[in-house]
């Protein structure tokens, strides 16, 4: 994408968190909401250049609204793929008690852009143990469950038309790992085990993340 490319579609995702709701999800006027997320579109001069070509599960950038501001039980039932509401499945933990592995440095402020996405296409059927090996190895970073929620709320459409994702930057201390995938005909946030591979998520990661 080039410079007014990636402008239109800052616009796009903006117009879109309104559109489904989140300003009132957060409790907050819309214009106050966007006044958080404002002042990112001075970074988009600064997003790194995708490594694979845009579709096929690769993305240049998306907002990313952290569950301080908006809570991952109250963003995933935003998402929707195809007329399906997405919901969260994580029964008998709770998403709470996931937080951001160390190596994972979440820039600051209620909201910031994740950059040069990949859903994790040549990761498919391998461990996430084993995953989070190949990323860090390429120098990338693993997503979070905010920035997984914010990746389907934004293109919903990569988990039908690219492959499903675990979110390997978000974990509790277990061997249990955070993915998004088609349950029952919905987008579900939910977990898997560390060690069990599966033909249909990736380990989705980004090069950066970009902060106001």
């Amino acid at each position: 994408m080039n410079s007014q490319m990636l402008h239109v579609e800052f616009d796009r995702q903006v117009e879109n968190l309104v559109k489904i709701g989140y300003p009132k999800v957060a409790g907050v006027k819309t214009k106050d909401f966007i006044q958080h997320i404002e002042p990112l579109k001075k970074r988009i001069g600064i997003l790194p250049a995708l490594k694979k070509k845009a579709g096929a599960g690769c993305v240049a950038f998306v907002i990313v609204i952290k569950k301080d501001l908006v809570a991952s039980e109250k963003a995933m039932p935003l998402v929707n793929l195809a007329g399906a509401n997405g919901f969260v499945g994580m029964y008998p933990v709770e998403v709470e008690s996931f937080k951001p592995i160390d190596g994972v440095t979440i820039p600051n402020g209620p909201a910031y852009l994740v950059a040069d996405i990949d859903a994790g296409k040549e990761t498919l059927n391998v461990t996430p143990d084993d995953a989070l090996k190949t990323i860090r190895r390429s120098s990338r970073s693993p997503l979070t469950i905010d920035e997984g929620i914010a990746l389907v709320t934004h293109f919903p459409e990569i988990l039908r038309n690219s492959n499903c994702f675990s979110m390997l930057g978000s974990r509790r201390g277990d061997r249990r790992v955070t993915a998004i995938w088609i349950s029952r005909g919905k987008p579900r946030l939910g977990w898997c085990w560390a060690g069990n591979p599966h033909t249909w998520l990736g380990a989705a990661s980004c090069s950066s993340r970009i902060g106001r």
